[in-house]
């Protein structure tokens, strides 16, 4: 995939970053048998393999769904969307932005974009709340819709596997609340977006309308 730049229109060699039956019952049961008794056979439905061999880099990581024991492999559940994600928080100057998100979401979700959100308390330990806290707070006060995952790390040296693919990817690390990384459904990094960037801005919403895979 070719990134545009922003400016010029070229293409250059990575993401933008803005900064502002009877034999058939003998082979039933043998099944059935196999499966009672072999080891390595689940019946999870975490990681089925046809999807699993689709599976893109960037979406190749399981998560907790936020406040919950269920695990969620990302590509199982996202493979082929645009993505947008970002690390969020609740008594941030930038948690309002949660609307802005919130309306992205329900606007493009039917395209195939999917916001997802993952809580970190990083920066000034402005998400202290447990998940189940965090969890009622994003649906209370701001109608949340759109999923959110378990805590994690982003900053560089303890971030989480997906943040740090994305670093790599980017060559930043969110430096605050409300960093936003625009995934293309192939799985490429598309853009990094600053904290101050809200959801609404233009450029996000161009890049989005520009690679939604329901064109």
């Amino acid at each position: 995939m070719s990134f545009i730049e922003i400016s010029l229109g070229s293409s250059v060699s990575k993401p933008i970053i803005f900064s502002a039956h009877t034999k058939v019952r003998q082979v039933m049961f043998a099944t059935m048998a196999f499966v009672a008794f072999s080891p390595s056979v689940s019946w999870s439905q975490d990681l089925p393999i046809s999807k699993t061999a689709e599976c893109s880099e960037a979406l190749d990581f399981t998560y907790k769904a936020l406040g919950e024991e269920r695990k969620v492999h990302l590509c199982d559940a996202y493979q082929g969307k645009l993505v947008l994600v970002v690390n969020t928080a609740s008594k941030c100057a930038f948690t309002p932005q949660y609307d802005g998100l919130e309306a992205l979401y329900a606007t493009y979700k039917e395209k195939g974009l999917v916001v997802l959100g993952f809580p970190s308390n990083d920066f000034a330990g402005q998400e202290p709340g447990t998940e189940q806290q965090i969890q009622n707070f994003c649906r209370l006060t701001y109608g949340v819709n759109f999923p959110m995952f378990e805590k994690v790390r982003v900053t560089q040296n303890e971030a989480s596997p997906i943040y740090e693919w994305l670093a790599q990817k980017t060559g930043e690390y969110p430096g605050w609340n409300f960093h936003k990384y625009l995934i293309s459904p192939s799985g490429e990094v598309i853009a990094s977006f600053k904290s101050h960037i809200k959801p609404e801005d233009t450029r996000i919403v161009t890049l989005i309308e520009q690679h939604l895979p329901a064109q």
